[in-house]
């Protein structure tokens, strides 16, 4: 189904008014949507603490060009919340759903008047090139973005290829008219360290910026090509003008100035990781033409072919939003981090040329592992490989896996060497296309380092609260990681590794403290460390990271038998697990902003509780994962702004629902196992791989009907409470039938459990 919007709405046809000829040809434009790609609200998610991106790009694509706020606190770290009302321009790479803020770098901004080279305040504006903006001029889908200018009664438009983003600005009649290219500025940490533009013809801008913020050293080449000629190019370091055509300080800027109106400007901005040249090259191969609208279709073309991988059936148009929006999500980050040609430019700053494959950056490793990254084996296998390689690549040049890797540059930040799971789960699933050995060296070569703890992991099984901070999750999270080494050393035969790290995958039970059944931190005496209150959680130096004792004891995806036996047994497990979402304590005033979403002490807005509902299963209560998942799916994901529960994180919080509303998640995020909750949809049928399909059909589904009476394999009677990813990517179609109350026997005895078996 093909639905369409014309230019002609009542946004453009003010425009239309204003320009005559010109205008009315633009009026005709028509962009063509499919039903997935009209069912995508980018907003959702830009308010409240989402932080998501809201502007054009293509799936997993190196521009993301969009408007970009003065960014005023913690909860611009995209650039854009949907608080505001004052835009200074569209800058060519953005966040999505970050807690840091970075990049916004070639902020493009038109506007009328006098040249101005400042971008105003949020109080006045127009004391710079800055303007007041509203939403109900506004329009967001994932490879279109437009929006009046208020102050300026400019029209601004943006799409995009992979590494170019194409901008039409439609300006007023008979006024002076410009258009502001400002290195200076950047979003959150992000701040310029040299600049240099220049007008190389009449069409023709080149220059690059460097700059130090989340990524310590990123280094961003660009071109920018003009439907018009550039007669007057004036050129500042900061607000000082300069002569000439060109400039390099710390704060260059470039304005374009038309004395009279120009009617309408299109400029094509390439962006290269390596070379102006590059980011030249980059424009004629991949937007070579003038046609703004064949470029938007083409988006929207590319767009449908990812989105259109998933095809549900539901009566609630809110919850197709909620999901399509969701999968959009899930496919901004990894980035693209290569030239069209296949050059990049690597963490030791050297250029690579094409090294057959694609290259990505911006790998929220922290966070995508659990489910995000173990999406992509479904639907994305074409782009597995490269993922793999590209975190291969990373090792070979800075001599360890990424961490948090951004725009070539290694950020370390969050906790673990998460880079492993998704590495293992690619092989564990037979992905081919790397080098297992040396994703094997690579893996132990990282977890066997001295630093953040590690020392302490070899020498004494656990790491002291007294000489490393964060202690506790850095041990647990390196313990999930350990198993994964473990997985792929036995699949491989390396006897000896497969036992070592089995055993550093157990080293989480050095914490547990059985007396009142919660982790805890060890101190160097190997004494626990008094006093301890697991409500507590201080987000700076702290114990835990981005959460609390009652979050962390959970944090087992690798080995919920163990947790269960520590606990105590099923029913001992259960009751613990119950207790989680109804506790109420006080987290002290320095609880992290990250812990949102709360059911009791249940935290969804952040991800190290993201696998918790499932691991009822694991105790032989399914019925009790199915509840809860519910619930998060109703309470904290929603079509509205405010519509997620914490930061989007590059597409974790997105793939959580994206399983969970299918009806199955990753709770191990490299066993190939994949826990049954609660399906949300009538149907949803996957394309997963080489013409086949996986289908998950649900009978009697509704909102009351949220427990699982039975399901079907294939037609075929199947009473576990998993599903193998093997049998998901063979295709087939599982039946299940709904009821509004449990069945407790689903899933009960123990060969119907799911398992980590190492």
């Amino acid at each position: 189904m093909k639905s369409g919007f014309k230019i002609g709405s009542a946004l453009v046809l003010s425009a239309a008014l204003l320009h005559g000829v010109q205008a009315e040809a633009q009026k005709k434009e028509t962009f063509v949507e499919s039903k997935s790609v009209a069912s995508v609200d980018p907003y959702i998610g830009s308010g409240e603490h989402g932080h998501v991106f809201v502007g054009a790009s293509v799936p997993y694509g190196a521009i993301s060009v969009g408007p970009t706020n003065i960014v005023k606190g913690w909860d611009w770290c995209s650039g854009y919340h949907y608080s505001d009302s004052v835009l200074i321009g569209f800058s060519q790479q953005h966040l999505s759903g970050t807690g840091i803020g970075d990049l916004g770098d070639v902020l493009v901004m038109p506007y009328t008047g006098k040249v101005r080279t400042n971008r105003g305040t949020q109080e006045d504006p127009t004391s710079g090139y800055g303007s007041h903006y509203s939403h109900s001029r506004e329009k967001a889908r994932p490879g279109y973005y437009s929006v009046q200018l208020d102050d300026y009664n400019i029209l601004a438009e943006l799409t995009a290829s992979e590494r170019v983003s194409f901008n039409r600005f439609t300006f007023p009649k008979n006024q002076p008219a410009n258009i502001i290219i400002d290195l200076k500025e950047g979003i959150g940490w992000d701040a310029p360290v040299e600049t240099f533009i220049k007008q190389v013809d009449e069409y023709t801008l080149e220059g690059y910026r460097y700059s130090k913020g989340w990524a310590e050293d990123q280094r961003l080449w660009f071109a920018i090509k003009s439907s018009v000629p550039v007669k007057q190019f004036l050129v500042f370091d900061g607000d000082t003008k300069q002569t000439g055509n060109s400039v390099k300080s710390k704060a260059a800027k470039g304005v374009i100035v038309f004395d009279k109106s120009p009617g309408q400007v299109m400029l094509k901005i390439g962006i290269s990781p390596v070379s102006s040249e590059n980011a030249l090259a980059n424009i004629k191969a991949e937007i070579p033409g003038w046609d703004f609208a064949k470029t938007v279709n083409t988006a929207n073309v590319k767009w449908d072919k990812e989105l259109s991988k998933v095809n549900i059936e539901t009566k609630d148009p809110s919850a197709r939003r909620v999901f399509y929006t969701a999968l959009y999500h899930t496919m901004i980050d990894p980035a693209l981090f290569n030239d069209h040609d296949g050059s990049y430019r690597g963490t030791d700053k050297k250029v690579y040329p094409n090294p057959g494959f694609d290259n990505y950056s911006v790998f929220s490793l922290w966070d995508i592992y659990r489910s995000c990254a173990p999406l992509s084996t479904i639907l994305h296998p074409e782009k597995v490989n490269s993922f793999v390689n590209s975190m291969l690549t990373v090792y070979k040049q800075q001599g360890k896996l990424p961490v948090w890797h951004l725009m070539g540059n290694e950020t370390n930040c969050m906790v673990g060497y998460h880079a492993v799971p998704p590495i293992v789960d690619a092989y564990l699933k037979g992905f081919t296309g790397f080098n297992a050995e040396e994703a094997f060296t690579a893996m132990k070569v990282t977890a066997n380092r001295d630093d953040l703890g590690l020392k302490y992991v070899k020498e004494r099984g656990y790491i002291p609260a007294d000489k490393e901070y964060e202690s506790v999750s850095k041990a647990l999270e390196y313990a999930i990681d350990d198993w994964c080494i473990a997985a792929m050393a036995k699949k491989l035969g390396k006897t000896a590794d497969y036992e070592y790290f089995k055993k550093r995958a157990g080293y989480y039970k050095n914490y547990f403290d059985s007396t009142i059944r919660f982790v805890r931190p060890r101190m160097s005496d190997g004494s626990f460390k008094t006093p301890y209150n697991p409500f507590n959680s201080i987000h700076e130096k702290g114990d835990f990271t981005e959460g609390n004792g009652w979050q962390y004891t959970w944090l087992v995806p690798q080995d919920v038998e163990g947790l269960i036996e520590l606990m105590g047994g099923d029913d001992a497990f259960t009751r613990k697990l119950d207790s989680l979402f109804t506790a109420r304590g006080d987290m002290g005033a320095e609880a992290s902003s990250d812990i949102s979403g709360l059911i009791g002490m249940y935290a969804h807005g952040n991800e190290p509780s993201h696998h918790v509902t499932y691991m009822y299963a694991f105790a032989g209560n399914q019925w009790k994962t199915a509840e809860k998942v519910r619930q998060v799916m109703k309470d904290f994901y929603f079509d509205k702004p405010e519509g997620l529960a914490g930061n989007e994180d590059c597409g974790a919080m997105s793939s959580w629902y994206v399983f969970s509303a299918l009806g199955f998640y990753p709770e191990n995020p490299a066993s190939g196992v994949y826990v049954l909750g609660s399906p949300l949809f009538d149907k949803a049928t996957l394309k997963v791989g080489a013409g086949k399909t996986f289908t998950v059909q649900t009978i009697g589904n509704s909102p009351e009907n949220i427990y699982i009476q039975g399901v079907t394999l294939n037609g075929k009677p199947y009473s576990k409470s998993f599903i193998s990813h093997q049998d998901v990517v063979k295709g087939g179609t599982m039946v299940v039938k709904m009821g509004n109350k449990p069945n407790y026997e689903f899933g009960k005895p123990v060969a119907d459990r799911p398992r980590n078996i190492l």
